[in-house]
């Protein structure tokens, strides 16, 4: 097993941006209203639905809990058309900038491919809605050029937690786990890294801040922390003892790995 980190694989919402309270539930609630549904998903309840990985399945379950909504027969059909509704929705909302990166990420990304990381995307995302999320702050074409894969949507059957898409990630990049190290912001992107046999650090999120992410390498409130100036991002879990000076960064990011290495070697 190589020690050297080759690769990082980054969740997108949540991790790159906030895109769940500002994006994600705002173009959920138009859809809704679009096709007349007397629906409207507060912060509380849109929280509790973030359980469920994938957008039409979200809206699935909500529908299975809410039956006078739609009739049993119809709940897919209904769910897939207002997942495209909602997917045309939140992409206008991002072109438009209303969504930009969380502090740190764009500093990381261009430090990692400075450095010669290689950069990839495992999302369960609308590849649509990851895509214009990544070029809205990075620049047109921006996707596709800076991650390799990029890996969002229905690529895999079953959805984080479940590590499939993450195990795709690695054949795609022909790298062993050992390389690499997920970014992610939840319980359920961190059980999916793990599962794939990934390191993950976890930037957390109002929604996620109190899930239980036992097994991070490292969780923090932020890559970097916006204010006062040199201040360091709250720690919340460093059972590597690495824990940031001033930022997440490469250096820190190395370190994590070749301790999760040596760690691994010991035990085995």
């Amino acid at each position: 097993m190589s020690g050297q980190l080759q690769a990082l694989i980054f969740d997108v919402d949540g991790t790159l941006a906030d895109t769940e309270r500002h994006g994600h539930r705002v173009a959920f609630n138009l859809a809704f209203q679009e096709a007349g549904l007397p629906v409207h998903l507060d912060e509380l309840e849109y929280q509790q639905l973030l359980v469920i990985g994938g957008g039409r399945e979200r809206l699935l379950y909500y529908f299975a809990q809410h039956p006078a909504l739609v009739e049993a027969e119809h709940a897919a059909s209904l769910a897939a058309e207002l997942h495209q509704r909602k997917t045309r929705i939140y992409t206008e909302l991002v072109r438009g900038g209303a969504i930009p990166f969380r502090p740190g990420v764009e500093r990381l990304l261009r430090e990692g491919r400075e450095l010669g990381l290689r950069l990839a995307v495992a999302t369960t995302s609308h590849p649509q809605a990851a895509i214009a999320l990544i070029e809205s702050n990075l620049g047109d074409g921006s996707a596709h050029e800076w991650f390799d894969p990029l890996l969002a949507g229905n690529v895999v059957a079953r959805k984080k937690p479940d590590p499939s898409i993450y195990a795709l990630a690695l054949t795609q990049l022909n790298l062993p786990a050992s390389a690499c190290l997920a970014i992610e912001d939840s319980r359920n992107g961190l059980l999916a890294a793990l599962g794939a046999g990934l390191g993950c650090i976890v930037t957390v999120n109002s929604y996620t801040r109190h899930e239980d992410l036992r097994g991070a390498a490292l969780v923090v409130s932020d890559l970097e922390a916006t204010e006062p100036v040199g201040a360091t991002p709250e720690v919340l879990a460093d059972p590597l003892e690495v824990g940031p000076s001033t930022q997440v960064d490469v250096a820190l990011l190395r370190q994590i790995q070749q301790r999760l290495t040596s760690s691994a070697i010991s035990m085995g």
